[in-house]
């Protein structure tokens, strides 16, 4: 199901599915994709609720809304207006970013944290790469780092229909107006992991090349008690490369 609602000033489009247990999707960089299997498998055991962030989709982008901070203040807005509780809080890549800024200021009406492969914070020394930079690379090589087999992330743009091609540019400009500098993450993020007070659990894939499992660690010594598992045989992407494990281990962690 798909609906419209106004918070704070945004016009969202949200989609729905399944029933029990609310679960808030944070979609990645490169967009929601409803029509992929994680949103199916995720709806299996929970409530999904899976915005469009600002931008993307049908979501509108006001002209003074343009930064992550911006995107953790409306989402917390629409978890009060879903009057959500007990929610499991999931974000994937960018959105795992978004999740965590939320988290920082409020965990109030969540109980599990899930972040897979996330962007967001700086891990190493000030002149060391922590984020393949994925605007100033050709697709083919993008593809190599971000999955375990690239034939799965494939998408033929010459048999989508102008209104949805016109969406992924907009979204990718939407993602540069958030991620653009510093590239992909906050330099104040990581000073203020340490206040996420939910369980969390960060899922990885083993051959992510974009963020690596050093990259992971980073972030497991930061969130106090989180826990770190790695997803055999997928990249950047754990939900869009191997859906039924994704969903199997966030609905196994949310049910401890």
């Amino acid at each position: 199901m798909r609906s419209k609602v106004s918070i704070s000033g945004v016009d969202l489009e949200i989609v729905e599915k399944g029933a029990g247990r609310p679960l808030l999707f944070l979609h990645a960089g490169d967009g929601l994709w409803p029509e992929r299997p994680w949103l199916d498998k995720l709806s299996e055991t929970h409530r999904v609720i899976a915005p469009y962030h600002p931008g993307y989709g049908a979501s509108t982008l006001p002209d003074w809304f343009g930064s992550v901070d911006d995107l953790a203040y409306l989402y917390l807005d629409l978890a009060e207006h879903l009057q959500l509780k007990d929610a499991v809080l999931v974000g994937a890549c960018f959105g795992g970013w978004v999740a965590a800024e939320m988290m920082v200021r409020s965990g109030a009406r969540f109980s599990h944290l899930v972040l897979a492969d996330p962007v967001g914070i700086k891990v190493r020394g000030r002149d060391d790469r922590d984020i393949a930079d994925m605007h100033g690379m050709v697709q083919a090589e993008v593809m190599k780092l971000a999955w375990a087999d690239p034939a799965k992330g494939e998408v033929d743009y010459t048999k989508l229909p102008e209104t949805e091609l016109a969406q992924i540019v907009r979204g990718r400009e939407a993602l540069a107006l958030y991620g653009w500098k510093p590239y992909m993450h906050s330099p104040r993020l990581k000073r203020w992991l340490h206040r996420i007070d939910r369980p969390t659990m960060l899922l990885w894939g083993d051959q992510d090349r974009i963020v690596d499992l050093t990259y992971a660690e980073g972030w497991r010594a930061e969130i106090p008690g989180a826990k770190l598992e790695v997803i055999a045989g997928a990249g950047h992407y754990p939900h869009w490369e191997q859906p039924n494990e994704f969903a199997k281990r966030v609905a196994a962690f949310a049910a401890t």
